[in-house]
């Protein structure tokens, strides 16, 4: 069993912003795969799926972003996993060009306040994840992660999570040793 977890802050009003790139892509996975993230458990929104026979739970906290932890926790006790191998977290990246996604098996929080609350809750940095990249400016770094995507960049992060559904596949099929030499 895998779980995918998709960061981001809930409500309409955060739904198209940098900082939900990883709602939005396991959104457009779960849209793409015909299954819904919807069902309310540990501080979530879950839906679950099969991907390669082996069941997949996607998770969206629903804690905002800075308090991810807290509900990634609960999930991962609850469903007894090992975060080292069955725990995939997607997220957006300011260090990477707009679209560019990086697969890592495990790392600091790099600044990112949702992935060290989920480091300070599993209390290990040692988990695969999937950043996506959302590049920077110059405005204020919580005005433009809180700050909504152009359409243009919109269209940029929709080709970016259709690789990115390959990625997942990818990651429940082979692990992230191979998922990463893949698409790096």
């Amino acid at each position: 069993m895998k779980v995918i977890v998709g960061l981001g802050n809930p409500g309409s009003k955060y739904e198209f912003t940098r900082h939900n790139a990883g709602f939005l892509t396991v959104d457009l996975y779960a849209d793409r795969n015909n299954f819904t993230i919807k069902k309310m458990k540990s501080k979530a929104l879950i839906g679950e799926t099969i991907i390669n026979g082996e069941k997949v739970v996607f998770v969206k906290p629903q804690t905002f972003m800075n308090l991810s932890g807290e509900s990634v926790s609960e999930i991962v006790n609850f469903y007894k996993i090992d975060v080292s191998k069955d725990l995939f977290v997607i997220y957006d990246d300011i260090s990477l060009p707009l679209g560019k996604i990086r697969v890592r098996q495990k790392g600091s929080a790099g600044g990112h306040n949702g992935i060290k609350n989920i480091i300070l809750h599993l209390g290990t940095d040692v988990f695969p994840r999937l950043k996506i990249g959302i590049s920077a400016n110059d405005c204020p770094l919580v005005d433009y992660v809180l700050g909504t995507f152009s359409k243009e960049e919109l269209k940029v992060l929709r080709e970016s999570a259709l690789t990115c559904e390959k990625v997942i596949d990818s990651f429940v099929k082979d692990g992230v040793d191979k998922c990463m030499n893949l698409y790096n």
